[in-house]
């Protein structure tokens, strides 16, 4: 039988050589398809591979009755519907690897570029003029370079700095200080990155958290003179707050890859001198494009033959029978993990992961890599899924434990799950309930009653009369209006706990507010 692969967008000839030389395979190479073309002629195929031009649309992914899988030539996945793929059975696969050291080395080209002002002097001396004092750079040994973010790209940079006999200083919420003792840098926070670097280089997913992490008052806190390197995500960096940043001299200059939109044209920020700029060229490589289509072209021929595919972004189908009887804790099982890693800002070290009453009769792995997947999203964004989620935490260096026990503690089915940091141990159980569905029954040695999803204040406080209505008049001032309160306490006048569903996203500074009242100890906004 013919398996038949569309290739949608231009890819590198040498990196579908696999495809070519394989028997029973035939090639259709049609670009700048429209989107009603791609839907007239993908249900002739059982395979399409397509970089980021081409949108594989559920539309499109509805109208493919064969396809059988998706590969993208690249990192990112936003121009295909992961999740009509997955409903569907198709497994999508992408190559997450094949463009690391082509960013990392744009990454070095591009810092040594912005410390020896190399563009500015080029451009001028094309313009007729030869002006060495105006263009006097600075030396990259001994300075520190922070770099934020140490998944595969951000420890590349590391390892090429640290050549140039940098001091190497790196945040990322799933770096340990033994991890980076044994890569020969210095652990530090994110404050600790933006106080003490003379350059300080991105390397993170754009995700609501990281959206403007260099913002206003990320610049208020660097020393005066550090340089800015982004060639990870546009809106990482507020552009505006970065040009006001240069403009006052806190930042020296900056080297900027990615944008907010792109293409990156008008922005006040190209006219600044201290700014250098390339048009999202990180991989930009002959080698990168080359190795992102072998990655796909090998993945999808794996496939083929009927073996594992080794860079899954979805979850293949499972059995039918085991699939009915743990699909229902799916989407309960990732909310407890995201639930929970919203208590802590420090680096998860072990998470035990409990399954009691009649889930013990299940097949439970697939349960705890939707958990696990929870937990990462926040930081890791759509890199993590159900099927990497497990391997990504064994890289950061997390223990999972997963026991099962006929128990019932009051409930048919119960999963809790506890999670362990250097200084605490916190956890949060849940349930299904007929006709209510998925229920945080616990948090921590706290009993409550919430629905996991939507805008969640969790507040610690002194159990002692008033305090509900302090918190509900500051709230109230904001315009946050409360659904719902859940409230335990372990003693009269002793530690207690709120959990509030709120309307709408409560932003930071009305969290520091609610600080300020005597009686409330902590406060955490989880967005669900």
């Amino acid at each position: 039988m013919t398996f038949n692969i569309l290739i949608a967008d231009s890819l590198n000839d040498e990196g579908i050589k696999p495809l070519r030389e394989a028997s029973d395979i035939h090639i259709v190479e049609q670009t700048n398809l429209s989107r009603d073309q791609l839907q007239d002629i993908i249900p002739s195929f059982q395979a399409l591979i397509v970089r980021s031009q081409t949108h594989v649309t559920r539309e499109v992914i509805e109208k493919a009755t064969n396809l059988k899988i998706i590969g993208r030539a690249g990192v990112g996945v936003d121009n295909i519907d992961v999740a009509a793929a997955t409903e569907k059975g198709i497994i999508v696969v992408n190559a997450p690897n094949g463009n690391t050291n082509s960013a990392a080395e744009h990454t070095m080209a591009m810092l040594m570029a912005l410390s020896r002002k190399i563009p500015q002097a080029y451009h001028a001396l094309k313009n007729k003029q030869w002006d060495r004092k105006r263009y006097i750079g600075v030396e990259v040994k001994n300075k520190t370079l922070g770099i934020i973010g140490l998944g595969r790209i951000g420890t590349e940079v590391a390892y090429r700095a640290s050549g140039q006999r940098m001091n190497i200083l790196a945040y990322d919420p799933y770096l340990t200080k033994e991890k980076a003792a044994k890569m020969g840098i210095e652990y530090g926070s994110l404050e600790d990155v933006l106080r003490k670097s003379d350059f300080i280089t991105v390397h993170i997913p754009l995700l609501n958290e990281t959206k403007h992490l260099l913002n206003r008052n990320a610049f208020k806190k660097m020393k005066a003179g550090v340089q800015i390197i982004n060639c990870a995500r546009g809106g990482i960096i507020d552009e505006d707050a970065l040009f006001d940043a240069i403009k006052n001299k806190t930042v020296a200059g900056a080297a900027l890859d990615v944008f907010e939109e792109e293409p990156f044209l008008n922005h006040r920020l190209l006219e600044l001198p201290e700014v250098i700029a390339t048009p999202h060229l990180g991989a930009s490589t002959i080698e990168a494009q080359e190795n992102v289509a072998i990655d796909v072209s090998q993945d999808i021929l794996r496939f083929i033959n009927g073996e594992l595919v080794r860079n899954p972004v979805n979850l293949p189908s499972l059995d039918k029978e085991r699939i009915r009887k743990v699909e229902p804790y799916f989407s309960l099982a990732e909310k407890l993990g995201e639930f929970l890693i919203y208590l802590t800002d420090e680096t998860v070290e072990d998470v035990s992961i409990e399954y009691a009453g009649n889930m013990i009769k299940n097949e439970v792995s697939p349960i705890s890599r939707k958990i696990i997947k929870g937990m990462l999203a926040r930081h890791l964004g759509t890199h993590v899924n159900e099927i990497n989620a497990l391997y990504l935490a064994d890289k950061r260096g997390i223990h999972i434990h997963e026991r099962k026990t006929s128990t019932k503690k009051g409930f048919s089915n119960l999963i809790t799950v506890e999670m362990k940091t250097k200084s605490a141990t916190r956890s949060v159980s849940g349930t299904l309930l007929d006709g209510l569905g998925p229920r945080i029954v616990s948090v921590d040695q706290y009993s409550v009653d919430v629905d996991p999803q939507g805008h969640i204040i969790v507040i610690h406080h002194t159990d002692q009369p008033g305090v509900i209505g302090k918190m509900g008049s500051l709230l109230a001032k904001h315009h946050v209006n409360i659904a719902t309160m859940q409230v335990d306490r372990l003693d009269i006048g002793g530690d207690a706990i709120m959990l509030l569903k709120v309307d709408k996203h409560v932003e930071k500074d009305v969290l520091r507010e609610l600080v300020t009242l005597e009686e409330i100890h902590h406060v955490r906004a989880i967005d669900l």
